[in-house]
């Protein structure tokens, strides 16, 4: 809001030069934001936040705190406009709120024997400073007691307005009655600057007993418009529901000075002062006769609250020691009249709250003034003297981390997908048991996800066609069934597609070797150890996704980790994928839990390895681990690691290939040995019924 420097003056004889002013203010939480000199005023543009808006978005308002901040002398007026007690109030308007919630209060003077002219030049200086366009006495009148006290007013040209003198006043045909009221459905108002509006329940209207005079705290209609033959006057002041106006303002696109001070609340008890300044200007500037009385239509009267607040807080919140009659002497400057009561080893301060300060509702917003006025620059400036815990770590999310630049590192894309999927997921990819919401928005979003892979599987198809290859992760919460419960777990999941004839060229590797290679990578770099691959034959959800021949389950002791395989040719097909795709997904739970931070160190051999592949063709229910055990038990120490690098099918056979690292501690070994060990685990399987291709 703009402030004339001189207006302020008239209500704080001493104060403060401008730039002082400006010092001053900013120091004590209001921001000037600009400074302009205007004739031989100047002005001060001051950003009122939302809690101050209440009492200081006005020049009488911005003075008292002026006056408390600065311990300077506040000059008050009481006004005192000159009733014609010949004319009485009730012989020319009656008052009827129907909506009390809207309208707590309403009251109005009339004005009778009015020039209409131009308001004097003093007056249109202050409104022009301010930022309000002069129109004629009686309107800049109303704007200037609302720069000045800060309630809006309007002036309504009482011989326009309507009477229902059948119903209401049939002995009186003078008398007018000022209805407040909410819209009917298809009401229209035309607003003084000629725009037309439609409104509906929802708004509140003044209205003569025909049709709206006003929108209630936005903007005034063209009806009853103070014109240069307007005689008699009545002057409004009220006080309105601060959310319904903004409701209102914001729906109707209207936004007025008036409309922002309703927003914001405004102090009931304005109403009556405004009114009796507005009577004494237009007596000074306008003549005419002032009709005695008031029309005042209140809800309740509010009672005046009070807060109490204790020494000791005070100097606690603060952190500094404070005498209690400069607490006093702050309570005195804010106009807050206060109660000293001592008890025991503190002192209590009883303060009653004005009706224009009702951001003041705790004892902590005592405080905030406290410290306000003191000068929070003059608290001195102390380290904490408490001792400071550093917070725990967050393992789950040190974890998480470490996994995505484990996947980054090996040439892996992180993505997000939506946790919810469609109907044609569900069939394309065979999925069973699935939970989703009651009503879902659309059927590409009926079920929550049961695997990330789904969804992965999904990009591999968007994205392929513009790549070779393509390689994402992402880690997220997936959804199932167990029992009558829904069951949320955090996964991580990944896939691999590429054009295998690209790949081939550059790797000789199955895309089922290079995608269990990256399992390996990552669950070596967590270190989590003890892992073997088995095979899986039941059918749930992440099994029928994989073609039978080419998947696994990921294993710990006798824990399932994951799930890894080829994608399912069927489920490719549908989604228009003619190349094959490896996916995998680890419980990151289970994985969070097996993660051994210090890592043992152990010295390489200084002998060379011997590298052997070993391929087998095995029954289809032959699982991976019992041919683990055969290779390792008849190898023994010579063996220190065996690698299952790829997984297939042949005429109705499972195709298994290992690679199996030789090597000592204490000795070169030769090709002979190894040979003769290669050759016991060969006739091993071949004892079973198995095909060792050679």
């Amino acid at each position: 809001m703009k402030y004339s420097y001189n207006w302020l003056k008239e209500y704080v004889p001493k104060l403060p030069e401008p730039k002082k002013l400006v010092e001053l203010l900013t120091m004590r939480a209001f921001e000037v934001e600009g400074v302009e000199v205007v004739g031989k005023d100047t002005v001060l543009e001051i950003k009122v936040l939302f809690n101050r808006a209440f009492d200081c978005l006005s020049h009488i308002g911005m003075a008292r705190e002026i006056a408390a901040i600065g311990d300077y002398r506040l000059r008050t007026t009481d006004y005192r406009p000159r009733e014609d007690k010949s004319l009485k109030i009730k012989d020319f308007l009656s008052i009827d709120v129907q909506d009390k919630k809207l309208c707590p209060r309403y009251s109005a003077r009339v004005v009778v024997d009015v020039k209409i002219s131009e308001s004097p030049r003093w007056m249109q200086d202050r409104l022009v400073a301010c930022g309000l366009r002069p129109i004629n006495n009686i309107v800049d009148i109303t704007n200037y007691v609302m720069l000045e006290i800060g309630q809006p007013m309007h002036a309504f040209d009482l011989d326009k307005c309507d009477a229902n003198n059948t119903n209401r006043h049939a002995n009186d045909a003078n008398k007018k009655t000022i209805v407040v009221r909410r819209a009917e459905r298809g009401e229209k108002i035309t607003i003084l600057d000629g725009g037309e509006y439609n409104l509906n329940e929802n708004v509140l209207v003044i209205a003569d007993e025909a049709e709206p005079l006003a929108i209630a705290g936005i903007k005034g209609g063209k009806k009853a418009e103070i014109g240069a033959d307007t005689k008699k006057i009545i002057l409004e002041a009220a006080n309105f529901e601060l959310t319904a106006t903004r409701k209102n303002s914001k729906a109707l696109n209207l936004r007025t000075d008036a409309s922002v001070r309703f927003e914001n609340g405004l102090d009931v008890n304005s109403t009556l002062r405004a009114l009796d300044r507005a009577a004494e200007l237009i007596q000074k500037i306008v003549g005419g006769k002032i009709v005695s009385g008031i029309a005042d239509s209140q809800a309740a009267r509010p009672r005046r609250a009070s807060t109490a607040v204790a020494h000791s807080y005070i100097e606690s919140l603060l952190g500094v020691n404070i005498k209690s009659g400069e607490v006093v002497n702050i309570f005195k400057r804010l106009l807050l009249p206060t109660k000293v009561i001592k008890k025991k080893n503190d002192i209590f301060y009883e303060v009653l709250i004005p009706s224009w300060r009702n951001d003041l509702a705790t004892g902590e917003d005592l405080i905030e003034e406290v410290g306000r006025l003191c000068g929070y620059e003059k608290i001195p400036a102390i380290m904490p003297t408490s001792v400071l815990i550093a917070a725990d770590k967050n393992e789950e999310l040190i974890n998480e981390d470490a996994v995505k630049d484990i996947m980054v590192g090996a040439g892996y894309t992180e993505v997000y997908n939506y946790s919810l999927i469609s109907e044609s997921d569900k069939e394309v990819f065979g999925l069973k048991e699935m939970v989703g919401p009651r009503h879902p928005l659309s059927r590409e979003q009926k079920y929550l996800r049961p695997n990330l892979i789904v969804g992965l599987v999904k990009n591999v198809e968007s994205n392929l066609r513009y790549f070779d290859e393509i390689r994402l992760f992402e880690i997220g919460r997936v959804f199932r069934l167990e029992g009558k419960k829904i069951r949320e777990k955090k996964m991580i999941s990944g896939v691999l597609g590429a054009k295998m004839e690209r790949v081939r060229k550059r790797v000789e590797k199955s895309l089922f070797s290079e995608g269990k290679g990256i399992i390996d990578l990552l669950l070596e770099k967590m270190g989590v150890a003890d892992v073997w691959y088995d095979d899986f034959l039941a059918e749930t959800n992440e099994m029928r996704m994989f073609q039978p021949a080419k998947r696994a389950l990921v294993k710990t002791e006798n824990k399932t980790l994951g799930w890894l395989g080829e994608i399912n040719k069927t489920s490719l097909s549908v989604l228009g994928i003619g190349e094959s795709v490896f996916a995998f997904e680890l419980d990151f739970e289970l994985l969070n839990e097996l993660v051994e931070r210090e890592v043992a160190y152990r010295a390489p051999s200084k002998y060379p390895a011997i590298v052997r592949d070993l391929s087998l063709l095995v029954q289809p229910q032959t699982k991976i681990d019992q041919v683990l055990d055969i290779i390792e038990n008849i190898g023994g120490a010579l063996i220190i690691d065996t690698e299952l690098f790829d997984v297939y099918e042949k005429g109705g056979q499972k195709g298994l290939a290992f690679r199996i690292i030789y090597q000592s501690n204490e000795r070169t070994l030769t090709d002979v040995e190894v040979n003769a060990s290669q050759q016991k685990i060969i006739k091993a399987m071949e004892e079973r019924g198995w095909e060792a291709r050679r």
